[in-house]
C-alpha cells in the first residue's frame, strides 16, 4: 500500500515518515538546506514478512501544492499531520480537501509533536481534528499522538496504517504508470518513476509514453524499491526505459507509461464537478483553471454542461476543456485550482475521457453521461437501454481499460448483442430493422420508378437518426440477413424491381453494348438518338432512369458513361500519382481533351480530385466512391 503524507508546513511529515522508515524523504539539496519539503519524497519501510509500506512525502507549503498534488493521486490511504503545538493550519484544511476531492477513503491521523503537549491540549487538538474531517471522506477516521523525537505512537501508528489493507487497484486492465519523476542514471540510461495504477508492467515489456507516442521497452525495473520482474497495480516502480527517441528531455512529470492498448491522449474530459463549499463564489461557464490528472498539471477551461454558473458546494456535469493533451481513462480523478493556483476549487471524476468538442449539451448527450456515471460497472446495460441505446465497444475499452474478455462478459451480462464493433439490446435491433423496412416501403409507394435510396439518404430519412459508423454495421446486418438488397449504390426492399418495357429494354441493351465498347469516350444521347432512330427526349429518359438504377453516371450534359468505367477512371487517375496534370490524364485514356477535362470537372464536383492550378491530386477516401475498378480491361483500348 502507498501511503501519502498530507498537512501543513513544518508539522513534522518528513521526520514522521523518517520515524516510520529510517529514511529521510528529504532528497534535494535545497531542502536540506532550508529544512521544508520542495519536491515529491519516497520511503519504504520493510516489515520483514513480506509486507511492504510505501511512503510518498508531498510538500506542506502552499508554493509546492502543484507538487503535492503530482504525488496525491498515486495513493491508496492518507496520513495527515497536524502539529498537536499548533493545531489545524490554511494548509492542513486544502490538503484534507484534496485528498477528498480525490475520493481517498482510507486513512489515519498523526497528531505530530505530542511531547509538546499536554493530555487536556490533545483532546483539544482531537476534536478540533474530529470536527475538521467530518463532512470528508475520512470522518471517523482514527487520531494517533505521535512524537518522531521521542519514538511515543510510532509503532501503533503503524501497526494501524498496516490494518487499513492493501491497496485495491485492480491488475485486470491494460498497464499504465502515472511518471512524477524523470532522471538519467549512468550506465543505465532513463530511468521514470511512478505509481502503477492499473495492470502490471514486466520486464522487457514494450510500452509508450503518452501523450508523446515515443516507444520504450522495460529493460529492467525496481518495485517498491526492490528489483523485480513485475510491477503491479498499487505499487511504486521505477523503471529503466531504452527507445529508439527516448531521452531524459523528451519525458516529463505527468506523462504516462501505458501499454499500446491504452495509448489515446485526449484534450477534452467529461467530468461530473464539485465545487468546494468555501469558494467565495460561483463557477461561471469557461472559466479557466488549472487541472492536475495524474500527476499532470495543465491549463483549460470548465465548460459547464448543465447551466452557466455552479454554486459552491454543487455538483454538476463538465467538460474540461485542456489546453494540452493528456492520458486519461474514466474514474481518474482531478482537481481543480483558481487560475492564480493559489487555492483549490473543486475536484472531478473523469465519467468520459474523450468528450465531443459538439454537441455536448444535448439531452441524448447529458443522458449518456448520466447513465456512464452509474456506479459498480452497471453503466452499460443503461447505455444500452436508452432510446436508440448503442455503444462503441472499442472506445468503451479504451474509455474504462477494459480487456476484450471484459467487454464481452459486461455485454453479456447487460443483455446486449454485438454487431461490427457496437452493442446493442436485441429490442434495439428489431426496432431498427423495422424503421429501415417501413422507410423503405414508403419511398417505394411514393416512388415507383425510382431504384431505391442511397444509403445516407435512408440513414437521414429514418424514425431513428443514427451516427453513420452505427448505421452502416445495421444496413450491412440486414443485407447480410436479406432483408434489404443494394445494387447499384441504392438500398431497396428485395421485391422491389424496376422493368423496362420491351421496346426500351431492347434500346437499353444496344445502348450499353456501345458504352462497353466506347468506355473512355462513349457517344452522346444525340448520337445515340441519330444512330437508332430515336427522339433525343426519349433516348435521354431512358439514359436517366438507368443512371437512378445506378447503371449509368451521367459526367456531363447527356454524356453518360456506365458505373464501374467511373470507378476505373477513378483508379486511373489515382495511379498517376500526387500530382497529375490533364494531358497525362488525356493520354492515359487516349478520349481526347474535350472529354477527358470533362470527367476531371467531374471529379472535381465530387470532391474525388482536388485542383490546385493545373495539377489535381485524388482524395483517398473518395476512391470507392462508384464502387471498386473492375478487376480486369483497367487498360484504355
Amino acid at each position: 500500500m502507498i501511503v501519502g503524507t498530507a498537512g501543513h508546513i513544518d508539522h513534522g511529515k518528513t521526520a514522521l515518515v523518517k520515524a516510520l522508515t529510517g529514511i529521510d524523504a528529504d532528497r534535494l539539496k535545497e531542502e536540506k538546506a532550508r529544512g521544508i519539503t520542495i519536491d515529491l519524497g519516497y520511503a519504504y519501510s520493510d516489515l520483514g514478512d513480506g509486507r511492504q509500506l510505501g511512503f510518498v512525502d508531498v510538500p506542506g507549503h502552499e508554493r509546492f501544492v502543484h507538487n503535492m498534488l503530482a504525488g496525491a493521486t498515486g495513493i491508496d490511504a492518507a496520513l495527515l499531520v497536524v502539529s498537536a503545538a499548533e493545531g489545524v493550519k490554511p494548509q492542513t484544511v486544502e490538503h484534507l480537501q484534496i485528498v477528498d476531492l480525490l475520493g481517498l477513503d482510507r486513512g489515519l491521523v498523526a497528531l505530530t509533536k505530542a511531547d509538546l503537549a499536554d493530555d487536556d491540549q490533545l483532546l483539544e487538538r482531537m476534536a478540533e481534528i474530529e470536527a475538521l474531517l467530518a463532512t470528508t471522506a475520512l470522518a471517523g477516521s482514527e487520531i494517533v499522538p505521535v512524537s518522531a523525537l521521542t519514538g511515543r505512537g510510532v509503532d501503533e501508528l503503524k501497526a494501524r496504517l498496516l490494518a487499513l489493507g492493501e491497496s485495491a487497484r485492480g491488475t485486470t486492465g491494460f498497464a499504465r504508470l502515472a511518471v512524477d519523476r524523470c532522471f538519467v542514471l549512468a550506465g543505465a540510461g532513463v530511468v521514470v518513476t511512478g505509481t502503477v495504477h492499473a495492470g502490471e508492467i514486466r520486464v522487457d515489456d514494450r510500452l509508450l509514453l503518452t501523450p508523446s507516442g515515443l516507444e520504450a521497452r522495460v529493460r529492467s525495473l525496481h518495485a517498491q524499491n526492490r528489483p523485480a520482474e513485475v510491477g503491479r497495480a498499487g505499487e511504486r516502480c521505477a523503471l529503466n526505459l531504452s527507445g529508439p527517441k527516448l531521452s531524459r528531455e523528451s519525458v516529463r512529470r505527468g506523462d504516462w507509461v501505458v501499454s499500446p492498448e491504452l495509448h489515446a491522449p485526449t484534450d477534452r474530459l467529461d467530468v461530473r464537478l464539485k465545487l468546494l463549499g468555501s469558494e467565495p463564489q460561483m463557477l461561471k461557464h469557461w472559466s479557466p483553471v488549472h487541472v492536475h490528472l495524474g500527476a499532470a498539471h495543465v491549463m483549460g477551461r470548465v465548460a459547464l454542461l448543465q447551466g452557466d454558473r455552479l454554486v459552491p458546494g454543487e455538483t454538476a456535469l463538465a467538460q474540461l476543456v485542456l489546453q494540452e493533451k493528456v492520458g486519461a481513462v474514466a474514474g481518474d480523478r482531478a482537481v481543480l485550482r483558481d487560475p492564480s493556483a493559489t487555492r483549490t476549487m473543486a475536484g472531478a471524476l473523469v465519467i468520459d475521457p474523450f468528450g465531443p468538442p459538439r454537441h455536448r449539451r444535448t439531452a441524448r448527450r447529458l443522458a449518456e453521461l448520466g447513465a456512464l456515471s452509474t456506479p459498480d460497472g452497471a453503466f452499460l446495460a443503461k447505455l444500452l437501454a436508452l432510446d436508440g441505446g448503442h455503444v462503441d465497444l472499442a472506445r468503451l475499452g479504451l474509455a474504462h481499460n477494459l480487456r476484450p474478455a471484459e467487454i464481452e462478459r459486461r455485454l453479456e451480462e447487460a443483455g446486449g448483442v454485438r454487431v461490427q464493433g457496437h452493442g446493442f439490446l436485441q429490442a434495439t435491433l428489431d426496432a431498427a430493422r423495422r424503421d429501415i423496412a417501413d422507410t423503405l416501403a414508403a419511398f417505394h409507394r411514393s416512388n415507383a420508378d425510382a431504384p431505391g435510396l442511397q444509403p445516407e439518404r435512408l440513414r437521414v430519412a429514418l424514425g431513428q437518426r443514427w451516427p453513420a459508423p452505427v448505421f452502416r454495421a445495421l444496413l450491412e446486418r440486414e443485407v447480410a440477413a436479406k432483408t434489404v438488397a443494394i445494387a447499384g449504390g441504392f438500398a431497396h426492399l428485395p421485391g422491389h424491381a424496376l422493368t423496362l418495357a420491351p421496346r426500351e429494354e431492347a434500346l437499353w441493351r444496344k445502348i450499353a453494348a456501345e458504352l462497353e465498347r466506347e468506355r473512355f469516350r462513349p457517344p452522346r444521347v444525340r448520337d445515340f438518338a441519330q444512330a437508332y432512330g430515336e427522339a433525343e427526349p426519349q433516348v435521354r429518359k431512358l439514359l436517366r432512369q438507368m443512371a437512378r438504377l445506378g447503371r449509368v453516371v451521367e459526367v456531363a450534359p447527356d454524356q453518360f458513361f456506365l458505373r464501374p468505367v467511373v470507378a476505373e477512371m477513378i483508379a486511373i487517375a489515382h495511379a498517376l500519382g500526387p500530382d497529375f496534370t490533364a494531358a497525362q490524364f488525356r493520354d492515359r485514356l487516349d478520349n481526347g481533351r474535350k472529354v477527358a477535362i470533362q470527367i476531371l470537372e467531374f471529379f472535381d464536383r465530387h470532391g474525388i480530385t482536388l485542383r490546385r492550378g493545373d495539377l489535381r491530386r485524388t482524395v483517398p477516401q473518395k476512391l470507392q466512391q462508384y464502387g471498386p475498378p473492375p478487376s480486369s480491361g483497367s487498360s484504355p483500348p
